[in-house]
């Protein structure tokens, strides 16, 4: 039976049990003791088993977990072919949970983790995780557009990805971010004017080159910029539904949006990763037919356990 053991670090590293970079994360480099069964329970540490291709097992503490650590995890789960995933977690004891679809895994990882994440209670940022490869699959859905060119580039950025997109129609609702190793936060490289149902012309125009979680509403800013960092660490693409009630400005009504969207990672000539956010909007009916075909699951919510109908 093949086994592989990982761990997750609380920033969303990937490093292999009793490797050099784990002793280094732990911060002892002779541990005596059990090292990944300290960091797991006091570093946020989440541990990744993968048994035959068919197993997954997740053991983590989840007050203890960041939200880094968790979309990390949340990923490798969606984009696995495991049949069985179980979900060890400690709550003054070690506890154990059996789940037959990546969907509920992954939701029940979002609720465990939630209290650590939860936003105010007027701000919901609710996300669905989808499977990339269901986008090759719908010829109607534009995001498979970019999602094409992204494998044909084999993820490198150039002029012609913004021609691509001009020629197919997708700049308006394209955002494109940043991101450079050693520097903190994704900085506001490109937003399509699609957005201006949620962000005014003046914020778009200043926002470039500045950072995302210096968004109208920061609480979202902070949120989304997480998915972006995620992405180009990883440098795998995310696929989702999103809910989001967002404030144009602050003190204002927020704006209630429902979209898809698809974040995908290219290389540059520069050691920068552009992340760039293609989107399209989910009207009511479309969201519940899709929601109720077989892969229904409850939506990840940072915030809030609601039904994926519910949303």
């Amino acid at each position: 039976m093949k086994h592989l053991t990982m761990l997750v670090t609380s920033d969303g590293r990937w490093v292999l049990e009793d490797s050099a970079e784990f002793l280094a994360a732990l911060g002892d480099p002779d541990p005596d003791y059990d090292a990944a069964l300290f960091a797991v329970k006091n570093l946020g540490f989440v541990r990744f088993q993968l048994f035959a291709d068919s197993l997954i097992e997740i053991e983590l503490h989840p007050h203890n977990v960041e939200l880094a650590a968790l979309l990390a995890v949340q990923q490798q789960i969606i984009s696995n072919k495991a049949k069985l995933f179980r979900v060890k977690f400690f709550d003054s004891s070690w506890k154990s949970e059996i789940f037959s679809s990546a969907e509920h895994a992954v939701s029940r990882l979002s609720e465990l983790c939630a209290p650590k994440f939860a936003p105010t209670p007027k701000e919901q940022f609710l996300v669905e995780p989808r499977h990339f490869g269901t986008l090759f699959e719908s010829e109607e859905n534009p995001l498979r557009l970019m999602a094409q060119k992204w494998r044909a580039s084999f993820g490198h950025f150039d002029p012609t990805v913004i021609s691509f997109a001009i020629k197919h129609g997708l700049l308006s609702r394209l955002m494109i971010a940043g991101v450079t190793p050693g520097k903190s936060e994704p900085i506001f490289r490109f937003i399509g004017d699609g957005h201006a149902n949620w962000l005014d012309s003046e914020y778009r125009f200043r926002a470039i080159g500045d950072k995302l979680e210096n968004f109208p509403d920061k609480d979202y800013g902070i949120w989304l910029s997480q998915y972006y960092k995620n992405v180009a660490r990883t440098g795998e693409p995310r696929y989702d539904y999103v809910s989001a009630a967002i404030q144009r400005r602050p003190e204002t009504v927020a704006t209630q949006l429902r979209y898809e969207r698809l974040l995908l990672p290219w290389k540059t000539q520069s050691d920068e990763i552009l992340v760039t956010l293609s989107s399209t909007h989910i009207d009511a009916d479309a969201d519940l037919e899709s929601l109720s075909e077989p892969s229904t699951s409850e939506v990840v919510s940072f915030g809030s356990r609601k039904s994926a109908k519910s949303a």
